[in-house]
């Protein structure tokens, strides 16, 4: 049974989460500050520790620093209700496994912690080679799970921008990088799609460079971004043709939602842009 640490300041928080994930059959075990935590951490190896960020006597940070050169270190889910750039680029630095806002909806607890639970633990970590609130950038691995991970950090960079733009930027960059690890890398957990979060005073930027040879706009009929004017359905009987689920929106939504979309020579990389 996995067992997982809850280090949470907030009393009332900390014996909810516990009291939801103990239904959910977890073995939980909790610690009011972050000196309990340590203590409790080097006494017995854990799969999981939900942890907050602000807590007296040592801050969740500094009890990821102290964890560094470990043997045994457990995946951490960082949890708070701190928006600024800095905790979460130091969360990033940390390699937390992923970025939850207090207060935390039983279901999104229960979803994210089966999640970090289940992942293969041979798939390789997220990579930081740059963490600035100007300036982010990231190694990850061809893997479906790692899209929302590394969601779960970078949207909250952009939490000073508008709703909608937001939104539409979220689901551009979602379907970039699901095609870079799909198409571009296979979903071989070996290989690494390099990303680059670039913020400015006048622009967002995302730049996505995936392991893949690349392609040709006329192999993909099957995408509604290759539709002649006069048949915008033509792809679906393409979809239908090759036993293709229902979809293929993607690339053509995306374009509709930025300002530019600019691919290199062979495909494989691509810039995102959105002017603000």
């Amino acid at each position: 049974m996995p067992h997982i640490l809850v280090a949470e300041d907030d009393a009332t928080t900390r014996e909810m989460i516990r009291g939801i994930l103990t239904k959910e059959g977890y073995e939980v075990s909790t610690a009011a500050d972050g000196m309990s935590a340590l203590r409790t951490l080097k006494k017995k190896n854990f799969d999981l520790v939900l942890l907050d960020i602000w807590m007296p006597k040592m801050s969740g940070l500094g009890l990821i620093g102290t964890l560094h050169g470990e043997k045994h270190i457990p995946k951490i889910i960082v949890m708070t209700s701190d928006k600024t750039s800095d905790t979460v680029l130091n969360s990033l630095r940390g390699q937390v496994y992923q970025f939850l806002s207090k207060p935390v909806d039983a279901q999104t607890l229960i979803s994210t912690v089966d999640n970090a639970l289940s992942e293969d633990p041979a798939i390789p970590p997220i990579e930081v080679l740059s963490a600035n609130k100007h300036w982010v950038e990231l190694l990850v691995p061809c893997e479906r799970s790692v899209v929302s991970r590394v969601q779960s950090f970078l949207s909250r960079l952009e939490t000073d921008l508008p709703a909608d733009v937001m939104e539409k930027v979220g689901y551009a960059f979602r379907e970039l990088l699901n095609n870079a690890i799909e198409w571009g890398g296979h979903l071989d957990p070996n290989l690494k799609v390099r990303i680059s979060y670039i913020r400015t005073r006048k622009l967002l930027m995302y730049r996505l460079d995936d392991p893949g040879p690349g392609f040709k706009m006329e192999d993909l009929k099957h995408a509604a971004v290759s539709n002649p004017a006069d048949d915008p359905m033509a792809h679906m009987t393409v979809r239908e043709q090759k036993g293709l689920r229902p979809g293929g929106l993607g690339l053509m939504l995306t374009q509709q939602l930025v300002d530019e979309l600019v691919y290199n020579e062979a495909r494989n990389e691509v810039v995102l842009i959105k002017y603000l």
